[in-house]
């Protein structure tokens, strides 16, 4: 296993959020074993296999999807069916929601929806 849930949580949305613990480093991003990531509602919204990585304040909840070596971080917020996979990253106040996929090299910053 890459990550945990930790017993911190957050609400958001009516959504409680657990934030995450890297089980392992992941070099890709700097992450070591022990460090606290990001923001998720479940199991369901990152993979457990290669780099992907939520950090920072990023939200990640509803059935969207984090993949590969896919990065959210900063304050995004994925949510609904998104999906982000490849080498996307979103960041900064960007949100990807609904049937939206990221992916590739592709990235979604700043204050775009």
């Amino acid at each position: 296993m890459k990550y945990k849930l930790t017993t911190n949580t957050k609400q958001y949305q009516d959504v409680t959020l657990y934030q995450i613990e890297a089980l392992q480093d992941i070099l890709k991003y700097n992450v070591n074993a022990g460090a606290l990531g990001g923001w998720i509602q479940s199991e369901a919204n990152l993979s457990q296999n290669n780099n992907a990585w939520v950090s920072g304040d990023a939200k990640v909840f509803g059935d969207a999807w984090v993949s590969d070596n896919a990065e959210v971080f900063g304050n995004a917020k994925v949510f609904g069916d998104a999906k982000v996979f490849g080498n996307a990253k979103v960041f900064g106040n960007a949100k990807v929601f609904g049937d939206a996929w990221v992916s590739d090299n592709a990235e979604v910053s700043g204050d775009a929806k």
